[in-house]
């Protein structure tokens, strides 16, 4: 499942005082979806031997993911990873279908597979460490969870087709845990406006 700051953005640049958890829920989940197919379709173009497109839009996945956790809490998170995932699979499905490329069904299945796997551990670390400083959760998270992520996705997605899948999954998890430590950036920006729409508010 491999799409943006507009969208997220978009989905958390209010106060929780403001966005109730369903519009959240709601916003949240047309955003992950919007992530997850770009990057189904990106991860068929490779950057390289070692790079797909797709690395640099799915790490966003765990973003949205995040914030949703950050704010309105467990339940509500694993309710967006399993709508995105659903959600998700169908609509690619129904890409590769229009496209006429069976082989789409195969990195559908690889890519939801390794999607629920990945971003149910995400929430489960970022919760335990929710407490720490602002950076420590979203972070670590990411990092452990798109190990599983990378190498889940790959193996299902690739194995025993003569791609060079291999290099494509260090070169991507490289990158995302790159994109890990850049997006602490955006979403430090996003928290701290809403803590800071909330103290305005109070």
């Amino acid at each position: 499942m491999r799409a943006c700051y507009p969208l997220t953005t978009v989905t958390f640049a209010v106060t929780t005082k403001t966005l109730n958890a369903g519009t959240a829920l709601v916003l949240s989940i047309i955003a992950m979806t919007i992530v997850i197919v770009t990057s189904n379709i990106l991860v068929r173009v490779p950057i390289n031997d070692w790079l797909t497109w797709g690395t640099l839009t799915f790490p966003f996945a765990f973003v949205i993911t995040d914030l949703m956790n950050r704010y309105f809490g467990v339940i509500k998170a694993r309710q967006l990873v399993y709508m995105g995932f659903a959600i998700g699979i169908a609509a690619s499905l129904l890409i590769g279908f229009f496209l006429g490329e069976p082989a789409d069904i195969r990195i559908a299945l690889a890519s939801g597979t390794a999607f629920l796997i990945s971003q149910l551990m995400d929430v489960s670390v970022f919760d335990k460490l929710r407490s720490k400083q602002w950076w420590v959760a979203p972070f670590t998270s990411s990092v452990i969870s798109t190990v599983f992520d990378t190498f889940l996705f790959y193996a299902l997605a690739f194995v025993g087709t003569g791609l060079v899948w291999q290099q494509w999954a260090v070169g991507d998890l490289g990158v995302k845990w790159l994109v890990a430590l850049v997006a602490l950036i955006p979403y430090g920006l996003l928290t701290s406006r809403i803590r800071a729409g909330d103290a305005i508010s109070s």
